[in-house]
């Protein structure tokens, strides 16, 4: 995953930050929570591509069935 587009994103958003307080207006932002909200779309939108990236279904299946013992009736018929 590649940073600089947020790194510049972040960097023009505080020059702007910078000029509305210079200015001494106040900024059109939306509240706060609306903004955690986003974040929590981008992590959560990266921590998925992240696991797809580094999880196989077989991986996925042998993970979940680790350890798991499934118990099988043999029947031993006699001939008499």
């Amino acid at each position: 995953m590649d940073w600089k587009p947020y790194a510049v994103s972040f960097a023009f958003g505080l020059a702007v930050g910078g000029l509305y307080a210079l200015f001494g207006t106040r900024s059109p932002a939306p509240p706060i929570i609306a903004l955690l909200g986003l974040l929590g779309m981008l992590l959560g939108e990266t921590a998925v591509s992240w696991l797809r990236d580094r999880t196989t279904t077989a991986g996925a299946a042998a993970h979940c069935l680790h350890a798991k013992h499934f118990a099988t009736s043999e029947r031993q018929e006699t001939e008499g």
